[in-house]
C-alpha cells in the first residue's frame, strides 16, 4: 500500500489518568471528553542518580470516543492514547489571546487497573486547568 509521508502528524502515548474526565455537550449536542495523562521520563544522572521527569498531556475526544471515556475512565487508570497533535487559539474573556496545544484522541485503550494500593500522594496530581467555557471555543 503506497502512503504519503509528506506530513505526518501522530502521537501515541502510554500514561496515568490525572483525575477523571469532564464530559460535556457542545451547543450542537456533539459530546466531548477533556483529561489529561502523566506521562514520565527516567534517566540516571552524572552523580549516578535515578531523575524522574513527569510531563502532562491534555486529551480531547469527540463523539462516541467521548462518552466511552465518560463511562469507563477514572483517575489512576493507566491508558493507551493515539490521535493528531493540535494547537488552538481563541480569545477569552478579557479579550486575551490563548493558545493550547491538545491531543486530539482517536483511539484510546484501558490497559490496567488503577494501582489501588499505592498510596494517594505518591500519584501525581493533573496540573490545574482553568475553566474553558462554550464561549471560549472558537468553532
Amino acid at each position: 500500500m503506497a502512503r504519503n509521508f509528506n506530513s505526518v502528524n501522530k502521537v501515541i502515548l502510554l500514561g496515568r489518568l490525572g483525575k477523571d474526565p469532564e464530559l460535556k455537550y457542545i451547543p450542537s449536542g456533539a459530546p466531548v471528553a477533556n483529561f489529561s495523562i502523566a506521562t514520565d521520563e527516567v534517566w540516571i544522572d552524572r552523580n549516578s542518580e535515578k531523575q524522574k521527569r513527569t510531563e502532562w498531556h491534555r486529551i480531547v475526544a469527540w463523539g462516541k470516543l467521548a462518552e466511552f471515556c465518560g463511562e469507563y475512565l477514572s483517575k489512576g487508570r493507566l491508558l493507551y492514547v493515539e490521535g493528531r497533535l493540535r494547537s488552538r487559539t481563541w480569545e477569552d474573556r478579557n479579550g486575551n489571546q490563548r493558545t493550547t496545544t491538545e491531543v486530539n484522541a482517536t483511539d484510546i485503550v484501558l490497559l490496567g487497573r488503577r494501582p489501588e494500593e499505592a498510596p494517594e500522594e505518591a500519584q501525581p496530581e493533573a496540573p490545574e486547568e482553568k475553566e474553558i467555557t462554550d464561549e471560549d471555543i472558537p468553532f
